[in-house]
């Protein structure tokens, strides 16, 4: 079925231009907002709670932008599979590389933090080509293998590394060249995790300490890409760096810094981010005071 799917619906849309796909995407919008709403109690609430001052008609504007968001995404999610390199390189232009030359040219890794905002996906599958560091991501691999096979090789067509969460320390720590390590770290993180708790988003939050472990276990500079849609179907990212000496930092300093980036980040465009991830569904221990 899996096969089927993909061979007969999955691919062939992917050969289609972009401008007719985001005509799919305006279809798929009025489905999911008003025929079958998608999780839409969850991306109303979420809302709600980050912007308490906002009236009706402001959440249903920053809701319906997500919507209409949200459906481009899907689309040209579907578009990695068949889009070239020149195109992609056009729809999706990282800014400020030059900063990341140094720590190439002295062979240490850099972490790239960012949020699920504007196509993250596009975003990640065109950055090797754009620096000079091997470029890497960590993904938690589909329980469809043949899916899964099909992500990878889409995602890693222009030179995009992907690893699987379990083999992390294993790939940080063989003899490699330098790599960039590409870090979503705005999803709520698991129980088991041990998050750091702060402010983010006006309520108390558990973030993922991923990027901040790794950063100081194996000296790595952490960079945040500011993240913009300039346009339908077109993107930019800018990167800026939040740490080169992450060894020295006191503890939550890293993780402070790219959240409250991510953080300022949403609240420049909240119609772009992912509204419909249960982010909050963890609640600080009873007394807990979130660091700001």
């Amino acid at each position: 079925m899996s096969q089927l799917l993909y061979y007969l619906f999955i691919k062939p849309l992917s050969l289609l231009p972009l401008s007719v796909l985001h005509r799919l995407s305006d279809g798929l919008f009025f489905i999911f907002f008003y025929i079958i709403p998608y999780r839409k109690k969850v991306v109303v609430q979420n809302i709600k709670q980050v912007f308490p001052e906002k009236n009706a008609k402001e959440v249903n504007t920053i809701t319906r932008g997500f919507y209409q968001h949200f459906c481009d995404v899907l689309v040209e999610a579907i578009k990695l599979f068949s889009i070239s390199e020149k195109e992609i390189l056009e729809r999706s232009k990282v800014f400020n590389t030059e900063l990341l030359t140094p720590y190439f040219e002295q062979g240490r890794d850099v972490i790239i933090t960012a949020g699920h905002h504007t196509n993250w996906e596009l975003i990640t599958a065109s950055l090797h080509p754009q620096i000079k560091h091997e470029a890497a991501v960590i993904y938690t691999p589909l329980s469809n293998k043949f899916f899964d096979k099909k992500m990878r090789v889409s995602r890693g067509r222009f030179g995009l590394n992907l690893i699987a969460k379990k083999e992390t320390k294993t790939y940080f720590t063989k003899e490699r060249p330098a790599n960039a390590f590409i870090f979503a770290n705005d999803q709520s993180p698991s129980k088991r995790q041990q998050p750091y708790w702060m402010e983010f988003l006006n309520q108390p939050t558990a973030v993922q300490f991923g990027t901040e472990k790794y950063a100081k276990t194996y000296d790595c500079v952490v960079v945040f890409a500011q993240l913009r849609k300039v346009r339908r179907g077109y993107y930019e990212s800018t990167l800026e760096l939040l740490e080169d000496q992450a060894n020295t930092t006191d503890y939550g300093h890293i993780t402070r810094l790219h959240t409250k980036a991510v953080e300022r980040n949403i609240l420049e465009a909240p119609q772009y981010w992912l509204w419909t991830h249960k982010r909050w569904k963890l609640k600080p221990p009873h007394g807990y005071t979130a660091s700001t």
